[in-house]
């Protein structure tokens, strides 16, 4: 039995007035994505652990089967991973955003939807005016590059860019963690923040003087960086040390985060010509890709983030077009091809976390998910949604023990 993934970022979403009170999975029209969840098995899972925030990073390291508590570094060190960046033991590795400030607030988390080439050309000017041997800047993808601090100490507070449209960026700066742990060989924690913030405040003059802001409207400029997620170079265990079933694996996704998760997971990272992380990435790309891992892999994890980025910027009508993309454009050839294959493939699909269109910002709580094989004993749930998957058969499930149910299907 061969083991697929199709993870739609920020999927799930809450019951919506302007659709008649129903959830964006319930009111959209998606038949196959419906025939996994009516002709297999569904629940609910928490992708959660307590006293973590609701990141995509955190979700999709437990969704793997990843014990937070023992593996946890925060988002730069798989964005790390992910560019080729090998972490030496003394760096500190951040997510560092490109984003858009107006009237003292952030505006937008990705810069006006920068693209890499963009992004890179932001990213070389402030490392040319900003870095040195303490501070290194690296391009990733389209918005999201990475900041290196040599030395620099992880017991800070960030605040997730994503997490907090709209609201003033002053109260947001990095502070020190309380009684943050003095490092042999480290920067403390409140000479980390300090430098962070001088970080942001100067390329803030930066970025105004540069001649891409100045061609483009305010809601549209990429006008600051913004670092969180950082954190150490993680000790994991692969997927293959895990679950012996997985002889080998591959990763496809557009997103820095989730091919450094599949590195660290002992997965082979796939790209895919026109993947974009935004609602206009190649769907039909990443479905032949995934079917064409199948055929040697033992397991693949198919992540799709349009909908996250939908979700954050509060468009209703384009996180609707995601979720119908991805049952239409993903999930029904990736069915119609493994339907004819002798050896079964087993098929789980859900988000990683809900992103609501009317909050803006990734939510703690519970997602749907179903299980499917063509040979598989089906319970009665009828529809894939955060309504119908309630009474499915699997209930609700916690962190690892998804990972742990599907692997467990052979």
């Amino acid at each position: 039995m061969k083991h697929l993934i199709i993870l739609g970022d920020g999927m799930a979403d809450h019951p919506v007035e302007r659709l008649g009170g129903k959830t964006l999975l319930q009111y959209a029209d998606t038949p196959y994505m419906d025939r996994i969840a009516r002709e297999g098995r569904t629940g609910r899972l928490i992708t959660i652990p307590d006293g973590f925030l609701p990141g995509s990073e955190v979700a999709n390291t437990s969704i793997l089967g990843y014990d937070l508590h023992e593996v946890y570094e925060g988002r730069g060190p798989l964005e790390a991973a992910s560019i080729g960046y090998e972490m030496a033991p003394e760096d500190l590795a951040l997510r560092c955003n490109i984003i858009t400030l107006g009237q003292g607030k952030i505006l937008f988390h990705h810069g006006g939807h920068l693209t890499t080439e963009q992004g890179d050309e932001l990213i070389q000017y402030l490392n040319e005016r900003l870095g040195n041997e303490r501070v290194r800047f690296m391009t990733g993808i389209q918005y999201r590059h990475l900041l290196i601090v040599k030395g620099g100490n992880k017991h800070i507070v960030c605040a997730p860019p994503h997490d907090h449209p709209n609201e003033e960026w002053r109260p947001l700066l990095v502070k020190p963690e309380e009684n943050a742990p003095v490092e042999e060989g480290r920067m403390t924690a409140q000479e980390t923040a300090d430098l962070l913030n001088r970080l942001i405040v100067e390329s803030q003059e930066l970025l105004a003087a540069h001649p891409f802001n100045k061609q483009r409207p305010l809601e549209r400029q990429a006008n600051s960086i913004w670092p969180w997620g950082g954190g150490y170079r993680p000790d994991m265990k692969t997927l293959p040390m895990l679950f012996p079933q997985i002889q080998r694996g591959s990763v496809i996704s557009a997103v820095d985060l989730i091919r450094g998760i599949g590195h660290y997971a002992g997965l082979q990272n796939i790209i895919v010509e026109g993947a974009t992380g935004l609602a206009n990435t190649n769907y039909e790309g990443k479905a032949a890709a995934a079917i064409e891992a199948l055929r040697h892999d033992d397991f693949v994890f198919l992540h799709v983030e349009a909908s996250d980025e939908a979700g954050h910027d509060g468009d209703l009508d384009l996180k609707l077009r995601t979720i119908t993309n991805l049952d239409q454009r993903i999930v029904r050839p990736i069915l119609e091809a493994v339907d004819t294959w002798e050896e079964p493939v087993c098929v789980a699909l859900l988000p990683d976390h809900p992103t609501p269109v009317e909050v803006r910002t990734h939510v703690s709580e519970p997602v749907p998910f179903a299980i499917w094989h063509k040979n598989m004993e089906a319970d009665s749930t009828q529809h894939f949604d955060e309504v119908s998957c309630v009474g499915g058969s699997y209930g609700l499930l916690k962190l690892q023990e998804f990972m742990q149910e599907f692997m467990r299907i052979q």
